[in-house]
């Protein structure tokens, strides 16, 4: 009796440890998937801004430009 009685205790305990795990791993992962996508979306606009700021004509800082 005391057996049968461990032997279901462990057994649920140990089925609930998993589920709880489960969700936290299942937590974590959407969570780290989110910061991936996040920071690609954020570096991609970046990449953007700086090849359109090396795509503009350079203006030369001479005198032409302070006298016009």
């Amino acid at each position: 009796m005391l057996r049968t009685r461990l032997l279901w205790f462990s057994l649920g305990f140990t089925i609930s440890a998993a589920t709880i795990s489960h969700f936290v791993w299942k937590d974590l992962w959407v969570d780290r998937h989110s910061l991936s996508a996040d920071m690609k979306q954020k570096f991609d606009a970046l990449e953007a801004r700086v090849s359109n700021l090396e795509s503009l004509p350079h203006q030369s800082s001479t005198s032409e430009q302070v006298e016009g």
